[in-house]
């Protein structure tokens, strides 16, 4: 299980496992029947099938029968206590079942930067925005002219021009 939550994580959100393996309890975010995973700002939706598979982790996670882990917070808690599961340990487990970590890792964040605005990427999954952009302009991405910010408010100071028409 263990290993499936850490590697949808990597592959749907092209997160590193030094960050996948410092997610903790309060990372996953549930509000009525949506569950959220807290990456950068907003948090991003978690599909439904992919929420089943990660509170089910949550309810039966590892390494939680020791004497040092039996309040641990960490998503993925590792054998010492207060500390998570080591991510060269968990990229061994994932590459012996056949997941190649980097070039998931990759092309997960390529693919999301062909589909979304660079910045929203960063944001999204909480990347620096030099990074997304450099890597959009790798990858052919189309979304060089997308304006960054909040698109709901006016900018300080404009005043809708009045016509005739209005």
């Amino acid at each position: 299980m263990r290993l499936r939550v850490a590697g949808v994580i990597v592959l749907l959100y092209a997160q590193p496992l030094s960050r996948v393996v410092r997610l903790t309890l309060d990372d996953v975010i549930r509000d009525g029947d949506t569950v959220l995973l807290r990456l950068g700002e907003p948090p991003s939706p978690v599909p439904p099938p992919v929420a089943a598979l990660l509170l089910e982790h949550i309810t039966n996670r590892g390494n939680m029968n020791t004497a040092t882990n039996p309040a641990s917070r960490w998503l993925f808690p590792g054998r010492r206590p207060g500390q998570p599961l080591g991510p060269n340990h968990l990229s061994a487990l994932l590459n012996q079942a056949g997941i190649p970590i980097a070039a998931a890792r990759g092309a997960a964040l390529r693919q999301q930067l062909l589909e979304l605005p660079a910045s929203v990427v960063a944001d999204a999954l909480g990347y620096h925005d030099k990074t997304t952009s450099r890597l959009r302009n790798e990858t052919g991405g189309t979304w060089s002219r997308y304006a960054a910010g909040d698109h709901g408010r006016s900018p300080a100071g404009w005043v809708p021009r009045v016509t005739s028409d209005s």
